[in-house]
């Protein structure tokens, strides 16, 4: 049985679900940006450095994911440019077939 989550993104496109997924990894950068700077700026102990670094790891692990699914995506948006194409190009044939040619005789 799928999860609800996904059942709830099989009623997106394509598109609309890599623009939500860029949302997320914009945001998970911007937030390992500013953890990157607390760490490099502030003064803190070694548990608390620990911690961030390790949250730092964690962040970074969920950009990777992120980044992974928008590759995987944008490939399937590409194939489904490619599909529409050709049903483009298939109805343009039948269209010159039928109707051009039947008018020329």
């Amino acid at each position: 049985m799928p999860k609800l989550k996904d059942k709830r993104r099989d009623n997106y496109s394509v598109a609309s679900e890599i623009d939500r997924l860029e949302e997320r990894r914009a945001r998970c950068q911007d937030n390992l940006d500013q953890t990157e700077f607390r760490h490099r700026r502030e003064e803190m102990s070694d548990k608390e450095r620990q911690d961030l670094e390790e949250e730092m790891a964690i962040m970074n692990e969920r950009v990777h994911k992120l980044d992974l699914e928008l590759q995987v995506l944008r490939g399937e948006n590409r194939r489904n440019m490619v599909l529409s194409v050709a049903l483009l190009t298939v109805s343009a044939l039948f269209y010159y077939v039928f109707v051009y040619i039947e008018d020329q005789a």
